[in-house]
């Protein structure tokens, strides 16, 4: 399953329409904690987060990932770019740092080199 965790609803929406377009199950979460309390959280092969959000920010999700020991191949998206959250992001081993609005080929590529290498 693919987890797309952003706050926006439109984006949510096309992310998740993108990911099926291909053959893959996607579920969306309006925030990092819905994601974290969801039953399909174990069952998660990548992440596509926003990078920004009320309360906690996709960099927290990666983050408490982390902390706990999950290792999840996690894609971010921003509408708001930032080198040192991009490099603190990458450092601590996201897949793709992404800048709104998406290139979905650029997207699909990260998608499946994340699912390959599970």
């Amino acid at each position: 399953m693919i987890a797309i965790v952003d706050d926006d609803e439109a984006v949510r929406v096309a992310m998740k329409s993108l990911v099926r377009s291909v053959g893959h199950h996607a579920s969306t979460f309006a925030s990092v904690q819905e994601f974290l309390k969801s039953k399909q959280f174990s069952n998660t092969s990548c992440i596509i987060t926003d990078l920004q959000m009320p309360g906690l920010s996709g960099l927290d999700l990666q983050d408490l990932l982390i902390a706990r020991g999950h290792r999840f191949p996690i894609i971010f998206i921003t509408g708001h770019p930032d080198e040192n959250e991009r490099t603190r992001a990458m450092k601590a081993g996201a897949l793709a740092f992404l800048i709104k609005p998406i290139n979905h080929h650029q997207l699909l590529d990260h998608l499946e080199k994340a699912l390959k290498a599970n």
